[in-house]
């Protein structure tokens, strides 16, 4: 087992693995590392872990020291000094009249050295540019081509979608990405809008290939002759993240229906005649293949006490009680004794009456407590005539 950190030299930028050199990391540190540009200052992005000898590709180089404010600042001037040089490589290229388009200047951390990034449709000879540019800066440089992906991954940006660039963000290695990504997930093939800033397929056409290929998997090619719970018919519309599919029948070839993946049954995959001798099954036999809607025919639920009560009460409609658990009477007991619950805008709710009698026994109480004299007092009262505060009118004869 060998111990190992990971740094990255630039937001988005690659991960590189080095050996910590007895030192300990935390996430977010920045490290001084030697790397096969020299001398570079990082930041960790992943502490000590011990991995495997075998899972490393090379030797590991060590990591130098952990940066110091001194680094940071000797890193603040390379940054001056590479706008500096940014803008005298621009000129020096309009001097020699060259085709190509300055994309970044990178100083190194011991400031001894500076590579130029940039991008050209064909081969530039900038031989003598780089004598210019050496006797400008005083300094060795370094003139990189890089492609239309480098120069997005590198200036950053605002896609489509709103969000900053996938490759400046979170993308260390660029995945291949094919037109026939956006003709399995059925997108226009317009090239202005499954294209980048860059020019290139997008990269998000990648993320969701695997799914839709699984999905392609378990469903019907289109002009396939299919089994359908109302006859047979040829797919005309596949819909693979819905799983469903449209058919047009035989018997009603104007007005195509829509089933799901499971109601189906394919008998010729794809465009060809129809299979000699076949005889379509009944319509008994086809409407078996129908996808259960009625809940009776669905699968039961998880045994459940509580919720299967409740599932009674909302199907049946009736007042069935559910018997509550001993913790929700203990904590409906606590409520009460505390001046009864609250609702959620914090208002008290009035304390729960309890259980209803019967209908029965309702009909009687109102008699056992004067509900008569009271029924015939109302009854007086709306008889009587206007004309006091309060009392209201005499009903029409």
């Amino acid at each position: 087992m060998t111990e190992i950190i990971a740094a990255r030299f630039k937001s988005g930028g690659k991960t590189y693995y080095f050996s910590p050199n007895g030192l300990t990391f935390q996430p977010g540190q920045g490290v001084v590392v030697e790397t096969s540009r020299g001398v570079e200052l990082g930041e960790c992005v992943e502490g000590n872990r011990m991995v495997d000898e075998t899972e490393l590709l090379a030797p590991l180089r060590p990591v130098i020291r952990a940066a110091t404010a001194e680094d940071y600042k000797t890193a603040e001037r390379n940054r001056e000094k590479e706008e500096k040089a940014f803008a005298v490589c621009q000129e020096k290229i309009a001097q020699h009249g060259l085709d190509m388009k300055l994309v970044e200047a990178e100083c190194s951390f011991e400031g001894n050295k500076i590579l130029f990034l940039f991008t050209s449709e064909g081969r530039v000879d900038f031989r003598a540019l780089v004598k210019d540019l050496a006797g400008a800066l005083h300094a060795r440089i370094e003139l990189r081509q890089i492609g239309v992906r480098d120069e997005a991954k590198t200036l950053g940006g605002l896609g489509i979608c709103g969000r900053p660039f996938c490759c400046s963000q979170f993308l260390d290695e660029f995945q291949p990405v094919s037109i026939k990504m956006a003709k399995t997930q059925n997108l226009s093939l317009n090239p202005t809008k499954i294209s980048g800033t860059c020019g290139r397929l997008m990269c998000c056409l990648k993320y969701e290939q695997d799914a839709y290929e699984d999905l392609v998997k378990h469903a019907p090619k289109a002009e396939s002759f299919v089994e359908t719970p109302d006859g047979v018919g040829t797919v005309c519309g596949v819909n693979l993240l819905r799983q469903k599919v449209n058919v047009r029948l035989e018997d009603d070839p104007e007005t195509p229906r829509c089933y799901h993946n499971c109601e189906i049954c394919v008998v010729r995959s794809g465009k060809g005649k129809r299979p000699e001798g076949y005889v379509a099954p009944p319509p008994e036999e086809l409407a078996k293949r129908r996808r259960p809607t009625d809940p009776e025919e669905l699968p039961a639920p998880p045994t459940d006490p509580m919720g299967a009560a409740l599932a009674r009460v909302l199907d049946k409609g009736t007042e069935e009680p559910v018997t509550p658990q001993p913790n929700q009477e203990r904590s409906r007991n606590r409520r009460r004794r505390h001046g009864g619950e609250r609702s959620e805008n914090g208002e008290k709710k009035p304390t729960p009456a309890p259980a209803p009698a019967p209908a029965n026994e309702r009909e009687k109480a109102p008699e056992q407590e004067g509900g008569e004299k009271k029924r015939s007092r109302h009854r007086h009262r709306r008889h009587r005539r206007p004309g006091n505060k309060g009392e209201g009118q005499a009903p029409q004869q």
